[in-house]
């Protein structure tokens, strides 16, 4: 590549382009340590989420923790849920194949907790409600709008609980090169145990303790990582060409794919190429699409630009420096990127749960103020990974699993026994990621299917547990699979697209009517979710109908904003009648002096 010389020339030369590293290669995560640290990590879930099993008595304990999680325990697990599979190995990953652009993510992730600690987070707390459906409930007098409330809170949850199972079975499969089912029924079950137990006083150890975890396994590889690149003479991806492979290199594809080759390369394939079975000859790829199966090596030559996968885009380096490139309408899309997360945070039923559990509205408040620094001191390394990552493993662009690239980057970059043990650290603090997301998720989801599906209380709550679960674990194994924060990324749509406009009116405009908030649940809501269902199921879809898709906050949500106030006016018998009382409820801080006397709210 003109300009600069490969950190790989550095390595020896082999790699594998996996997702699929098979244990004993020259990159391959050390199977036996990689084991050890999901283990670990597993078992350790299990003993924190008994010892709160030993506090867990009361329906209070299972929903809310009975309101005494203090803030700063309750920020680290609410930062330990909420950097999921999509913080951890989603974000690295989508800078490795986009850019710059990508930095929107985590900017908008971390910023969607400032408009929630605005805007919702402290009447969130004084509505005295312990989900989302009660809230809605309480705040319009209406079974309906509850009902169609905990419809959408599961689903957000399915849908943001399906990404998780699918990329602990992609690092289970990484290390192990076992079955993918594997990874996501084992982080299922041990967040079914979790929850059973102890509910959410369990569940808010577990993530404390987790996030920690995660914090500690991304960043300290880092440093051995830039200690690595620093020697390397501090290369940087700049140039007017893809990249390349700067040494001989050797495929193996994990999955089917077809990739797109710039310009004719000689190659020696082991599998079936284009329907053709090869032995191991040699065979040059025209420029064009090529399909390849599973399991099939290809060999390359040193020079040859990186093939990129039919569902990623072949970006020279200047050009993945540069923001709004890479995608189609980059500015449409970057836009609703921005809008989708920061405003579906506070549409997030395992987020909104949270605060439902501090002791009154200031702890609340100073929650959501060390949740912003938390999340914005992890946020620092993905992008990190991302960038190292397009000088050191281009091959993972060909098989389109660029979520893998934190698991190998150790392994690659350090080598040898630190290299391994470093892997195995990344590998536990991914396990612990999608472990804490799905433990919160769970919780949020078996708490509204426990309350308004079966008759409540503590053993309805455990019932829904494993509703809550065994669901999204089969769609994981069944669905198409995409980019972990790309899923992540409509579940936000969806999330912005109903309970961002249900939240703010229904907070801050007393003229909201049940009539109104119904209609754009449905209205936001479902457009979102259809949006959502037409990518999962079907597609890749190109141009405007592929943005409009991918990306549909940008017009959902605005669409549901203006259903919900025009539907309003026009029904005003459909607003509460004690809507003064809810209101004043809201906005009043839980202690007020009056009259030399103090006055609180009636809490539930």
């Amino acid at each position: 590549m003109p300009g600069w010389r490969s950190p790989a020339a550095h390595l020896g030369g082999a790699g594998s382009g996996e997702p699929d590293l098979r244990p004993g290669g020259s990159t391959a995560l050390n199977a036996g340590l990689g084991v050890a640290a999901v283990v670990v990590v597993m078992v350790a879930a299990v003993l924190i989420g008994a010892f709160g099993l030993r506090l867990s008595r009361t329906t209070s304990d299972f929903y809310v923790a009975s309101r005494t999680v203090s803030p700063l325990w309750n920020a680290s697990a609410i930062g330990g849920e909420y950097l999921s599979a999509a913080s951890f190995l989603g974000i690295a990953g989508l800078i490795l194949a986009y850019g710059a652009d990508m930095l929107w993510l985590p900017v908008g992730w971390t910023g969607g907790y400032l408009v929630l600690l605005v805007l919702v987070s402290a009447p969130l707390r004084r509505s005295g409600a312990y989900t989302l459906p009660d809230f809605a409930e309480a705040r319009l007098e209406s079974m309906a709008v509850r009902r169609m409330a905990s419809v959408l809170v599961v689903l957000i949850g399915w849908l943001y609980l399906m990404p998780q199972f699918q990329s602990a079975g992609l690092v289970l499969r990484t290390i192990t090169g076992g079955p993918a089912w594997v990874g996501g029924l084992l982080v299922a079950v041990v967040v079914a145990v979790n929850v059973l137990s102890g509910g959410m006083r369990s569940i808010t150890f577990v993530q404390a303790f987790q996030y920690w975890l995660k914090l500690t396994a991304l960043a300290l590889p880092v440093v051995f990582l830039l200690f690595a690149w620093y020697a390397h003479g501090r290369p940087a991806p700049e140039g007017d060409a893809p990249p390349v492979f700067a040494a001989p290199v050797t495929v193996t594809m994990g999955v089917d794919v077809t990739i797109g080759v710039q310009r004719p390369v000689e190659v020696t394939a082991k599998g079936r190429v284009d329907g053709r079975v090869l032995r191991g000859e040699r065979l040059t790829l025209a420029p064009g699409p090529h399909t390849v199966t599973a399991d099939t090596t290809l060999g390359f030559p040193a020079g040859a630009l990186v093939p990129h996968a039919e569902n990623l885009p072949v970006l020279t380096d200047h050009e993945w420096a540069l923001p709004l490139h890479g995608r189609e309408h980059p500015l449409y899309a970057t836009y609703s990127l921005i809008l989708a997360t920061f405003l579906g945070t506070m549409g997030l039923p395992h987020v909104l749960v949270r605060f439902y559990t501090n002791p009154d509205g200031r702890a609340a408040r100073r929650t959501t103020l060390v949740v912003l620094t938390l999340l914005g001191a992890f946020y620092l390394l993905p992008a990190i990974y991302g960038a190292l990552g397009r000088l050191y493993t281009p091959e993972l662009l060909m098989t389109g699993r660029t979520d893998a690239v934190v698991l190998t980057l150790p392994a690659r970059l350090v080598g040898g026994t630190a290299g391994e043990v470093l892997g195995a650290l990344v590998t536990a603090g991914a396990f612990a990621a999608f472990l804490s997301t799905s433990s919160g998720l769970a919780v949020s989801v078996a708490g509204v299917i426990g309350q308004d599906i079966l008759r409540g209380g503590v053993q309805s709550f455990r019932a829904a547990t494993l509703m809550a679960v065994a669901v999204p674990l089969v769609l994981a194994t069944s669905a198409r699979s995409l980019a972990v924060a790309d899923v992540v990324g409509l579940a936000f749509a969806v999330a912005a697209s109903s309970f961002c406009p249900l939240l703010v009116l229904g907070i801050w405009w007393r003229r909201l009517s049940a009539a109104g908030a119904m209609a754009g649940l449905l209205t936001g809501g479902g457009l979102a979710s259809a949006a959502v269902i037409a990518v999962i199921t079907g597609g890749p879809y190109t141009g405007w109908t592929g943005a409009l898709l991918a990306q549909p906050a940008a017009w959902t949500v605005p669409i549901s904003f203006a259903v919900m106030i025009v539907v309003s006016l026009l029904t005003p018998g459909g607003v509460p009648r004690g809507v003064a009382r809810t209101m004043v409820r809201l906005h009043t801080p839980e202690t007020l002096d009056v009259n030399r006397g103090d006055w609180r709210p009636r809490s539930t």
